[in-house]
């Protein structure tokens, strides 16, 4: 199951962030999804024009998933992204499933990288 779960969550969240939230929820997302990011509204139709919006006003972004760990019914994405004017920014985002392998539950936190950092490690 947790093979499933990791290629579920990637799978939507490329798939909304490359432009199609619409299928994305239809594909992998349960009868009711609680957003935690407090910059997108709760629920499905939130999630959806969140992503529609990001996808017009920003059409050439790119995402690169670099971990994904999952426990039980959550999965975590650690990802690298590259926005218009080489805007880096690294997410960690967890996705909660439920009995169906849907997402119902979503947490993320989101760092801007630096242009300058004490040590030569990625943050990513």
């Amino acid at each position: 199951m947790n093979e499933n779960l990791k290629k579920n969550a990637v799978e939507f969240y490329k798939m909304a962030y490359e432009g199609n939230p619409k299928e994305a929820t239809k594909l992998y997302v349960g009868a009711d999804y609680i957003q935690h990011n407090p910059d997108v509204q709760n629920g499905i139709e939130g999630f959806i024009e969140y992503f529609e919006r990001m996808k017009t006003e920003y059409p050439n972004k790119s995402i690169e998933f670099v971990r994904v760990i999952s426990e039980n019914d959550l999965v975590a994405l650690h990802t690298h992204q590259v926005w218009p004017d080489n805007d880096e920014y690294v997410t960690m985002d967890f996705f909660r499933f439920d009995e169906n392998e849907k997402i119902i539950e979503h947490w993320d936190a989101i760092q801007q990288i630096p242009k300058k950092s004490a040590n030569k490690n990625k943050m990513y």
